[in-house]
């Protein structure tokens, strides 16, 4: 009798899979509703995924020079990562930004820091993803504001934003204000990018943060779409109309290494978002069924011991990603659970991407797993069980009353304590970690942060407060204010304070005052 096997969602693995294990389903074809096999009829045969490497640490110069590095060397995407203090709208002289500048991704403040971070970035061409919530507005008129400078008309700025807050207050913690205001400004964007930026992804609703937190495949499924599902209530209620702006909805999943059900899980949650926006909302545009989206190698799987290891966890983890139908992929760097990455584990990571798209066929024909008996079995369950956990959400009243009630946060932790327990009892192989591990570690190079950079990016900061006119600044951030009290979009009077160089904490802290900040609920 062989080993009773299990997915991470629980799922058991059958020894062998054959007609019977697949329920009766007409899967259809590439680009068609359901659109299980892929968002498009070609697939790779017609584009390859867009390679969009995350990049952003220290200072805006530090990050543009690396970016120019990665687009020389093949990258078709940029992809920024911004550090705590930005993410938590506070300027780099603040108080509680002291220590954290610079450290996990990017400074910005001000209009001035995003000129240099974009210095001679082609923006009428390069599609830039960036990952940012809380203040994911003021970031996207910062990067707008860039592209006037340069001559690019709005239409031809594409990209997207983050812009997901409700997975920050069940996985991450960088929010702000509470969920209700903070959901008024990611319809404010939806709205705004609708008349002004019509090629930008306004939101990439993401299960990557809670997978990455714990949660399971199936959890994420349910979740992001649980998120997307309340996203969508909230732009109905705004008085959108749902085929005006579910086309540019994008979503970002992880990749873990259990290879089956990380391609079945992209599969079932494209049938199930499609289904979501036909049958719930009334969708009749094909584009608003669509779910598109990233894919980034799971972080969580890295292991610090014996790093090199990480190149082939990336390496599997890509391949489920492009087997799964992903729009674009960013790959890790086996040094990023000891630091940032190193120019050399950057272009490994890239590099792995490459060598999947050009030597390996996988791009020769579109879902080549699809009729795969253990694929389509998998797909089914996942499909099933997060289904389960979308009911059980609207019996809570949606994913914003079951986050406020602390419930999605609970589930992700219990999730993660039972993976936990699973690596320290060896029952979860860790290779080199819980098994094979060794008794002396080889150094590996780490990139290394400029210890003045802090120094100086509060420098700059200081000067562009001294050399603006501070009349200017202070009319348009009463405007925001009032803008705030009203019903009036957001982003229009943030964006006359950006360009007049009000800073990310300035403008942030004037809608503290009228929102106030989050606190969350304790868990009993």
């Amino acid at each position: 009798m062989t080993q009773e096997r299990r997915t991470d969602s629980g799922i058991e693995i059958q020894p062998l899979y054959g007609p019977d294990s697949v329920p009766e389903t007409d899967l259809g074809k590439p680009g068609e509703f359901p659109f299980t096999r892929g968002v498009y009829p070609g697939m790779y045969r017609d584009r390859v995924w867009t390679m969009r490497q995350y990049a952003g640490f220290g200072s805006a110069e530090e990050t543009n020079r690396r970016f120019h590095y990665l687009l020389q060397a093949g990258q078709t995407g940029l992809s920024v990562a911004f550090d705590l203090p930005t993410q938590m709208g506070l300027d780099s002289d603040h108080s509680r930004a002291e220590g954290e500048v610079g450290r996990v991704g990017v400074a910005i403040d001000s209009l001035a820091d995003m000129e240099a971070l974009l210095d001679r970035i082609p923006l009428g061409d390069v599609s830039t993803s960036m990952t940012i919530n809380a203040t994911a507005a003021i970031l996207l008129l910062l990067y707008e504001l860039v592209a006037e400078k340069q001559g690019v008309a709005p239409e031809r700025i594409s990209g997207t934003t983050q812009n997901d807050i409700l997975k920050e207050y069940t996985a991450r913690g960088t929010f702000i204000y509470p969920p209700k205001p903070s959901m008024r400004i990611v319809t404010d964007l939806f709205a705004y990018c609708r008349d002004r930026l019509p090629r930008w992804n306004t939101i990439s609703i993401s299960g990557y943060h809670m997978r990455e937190a714990g949660c399971t495949a199936v959890q994420e499924v349910a979740f992001t779409i649980a998120d997307g599902i309340a996203y969508v209530e909230a732009a109905l209620a705004a008085g959108l109309d749902v085929d005006d702006f579910a086309p540019r909805l994008s979503f970002f999943f992880a990749c873990h290494m259990n290879f089956f059900e990380e391609v079945a899980k992209f599969r079932a949650a494209r049938r199930l978002w499609a289904r979501v926006m036909k049958e719930r909302f009334g969708a009749t545009n094909p584009k608003s069924m669509m779910l598109r989206f990233h894919t980034q190698t799971g972080g969580a799987t890295l292991t610090a011991q014996q790093p090199e290891n990480n190149i082939v966890r990336t390496a599997l983890e890509a391949l489920a990603a492009v087997m799964g139908g992903t729009q674009s992929l960013h790959t890790n760097s086996f040094d990023e659970a000891l630091a940032l990455p190193s120019e050399k584990a950057a272009r490994i990571a890239l590099r792995t991407q490459q060598v999947l798209a050009f030597e390996s066929g996988i791009v020769d024909s579109a879902d080549p797993l699809g009729g795969s008996w253990m694929v389509e079995s998998l797909t089914a369950e996942i499909e099933t069980r997060a289904e389960e956990y979308l009911e059980r959400i609207d019996q809570m009243g949606g994913a914003v009353d079951a986050i406020e009630a602390g419930w999605m946060k609970s589930e992700i932790e219990d999730s993660a304590y039972k993976i936990a327990m699973g690596i320290e009892s060896g029952e979860r192989v860790i290779v080199g970690v819980n098994k094979f591990a060794l008794e002396q570690e080889e150094d590996v190079e780490l990139h290394e942060l400029d210890p003045e950079l802090a120094r100086r990016q509060v420098a700059r900061t200081q000067k562009i407060r001294a050399d603006r006119d501070q009349s200017a600044v202070d009319t348009a951030l009463k405007e925001v204010e009032e803008a705030a009290r009203g019903q009036d979009n957001l982003l229009y009077p943030m964006k006359e304070a950006l360009r007049a160089y009000a800073t990310l904490g300035e403008v942030s802290d004037v809608l503290r005052g009228v929102f106030g900040e989050y606190e969350p609920a304790a868990r009993i």
